[in-house]
């Protein structure tokens, strides 16, 4: 599996276009499942990660989690704490270890997004994706902070002080606006949204034997 823009892949490479959020739990359990279908299928397969804001409008020092998700979607304690242990158990079985907290946040994320971006063209972008969903849901790290971000970006390679540059004059904070609409004005109000080939819209997480079988339909058509 590679992970760079597909505009520069051969057509012997499978285009995955994902749009997600960084401190959206489902998105990385998605991700998982499709990266073991991918190695389960043996599909040369390029990724490219597009941004998604769950909470635009979340004030700046963010919500705690459980009483966001509570107030949202009208779920119980109970409700939220069956949730997250399935959530657990899911992550642990794609060797993800998800660590919720009675004091984590939710977060905007509009600033990751932004760095996600800017890592791109260096290569780093998947590499900074997986540190950031890490950062959150293992760590407990506010990712709206961007010392907390530029360390994130450091840890990977990249340059702490340019990163927090980037944070600062907000260069790609336009470009993150403009692909944020694109992606919401044709259709996508949830993720992840998994698209094959800029053709084939999947949400959620499908789990990993129907990402299997979506990719072994697409392989076999295209061979047709």
């Amino acid at each position: 599996m590679t992970s760079q823009d597909s505009q520069s892949l051969d057509d012997s490479v499978l285009q995955i276009d994902i749009v997600s959020d960084v401190v959206c739990p489902w998105c990385i359990v998605g991700f998982k499942q499709l990266e073991q279908a991918i190695g389960e299928t043996g599909v040369s397969a390029a990724i490219k990660w597009h941004p998604f804001e769950l909470n635009p409008d979340m004030e700046e020092g963010g919500e705690n989690l459980r009483e966001h998700i509570m107030r949202k979607y009208g779920s119980t304690a109970e409700q939220s704490q069956a949730a997250r242990d399935r959530l657990t158990a899911i992550g642990a079985d794609l060797g993800f270890d998800f660590r919720f907290t009675d004091d984590m946040r939710m977060v905007n994320t509009f600033k990751a997004h932004q760095l996600i971006h800017w890592a791109g063209p260096a290569g780093k972008e998947h590499p900074l994706k997986m540190a950031l969903f890490q950062a959150y849901f293992r760590d407990g790290k506010d990712l709206n902070d961007p010392a907390v971000l530029a360390d994130v970006a450091e840890s990977i390679g990249l340059d702490r002080a340019e990163a927090l540059k980037v944070l600062e004059d907000g260069r790609y904070a336009d470009a993150i606006r403009q692909e944020e609409a694109f992606w919401t004005q044709n259709g996508i109000q949830g993720v992840p949204a998994v698209i094959f080939e800029r053709r084939h819209l999947i949400t959620g997480a499908q789990g990993a034997e129907n990402y299997a079988s979506i990719i072994r339909q697409l392989v076999d058509g295209e061979a047709a």
